[in-house]
């Protein structure tokens, strides 16, 4: 059960990864002093990529405890 254990150990870093991109990206469009419509359309194009990034981070963490109490 080692495979399911790395696997779910890169598919949480690639999901921590995509978080931490998601919060840049609006940080930076934060510190455009952007209009209040454009930092709207920002963050509303962010939480899609967002909820993507915390499920694939939420299937790793699963995948790993998988691992750990199959092996």
């Amino acid at each position: 059960m080692d495979w399911l254990v790395w696997g779910g150990a890169v598919l949480s870093f690639a999901g921590l990864a995509g978080l931490v991109w998601c919060i840049m990206s609006v940080w930076r469009a934060r510190g455009q002093n952007l209009p209040d419509e454009e930092l709207r359309a920002v963050v509303a194009k962010m939480v899609p990529l967002n909820m993507g990034a915390l499920f694939l981070s939420v299937i790793g963490l699963m995948m790993v405890i998988l691992g750990v109490f199959f092996g």
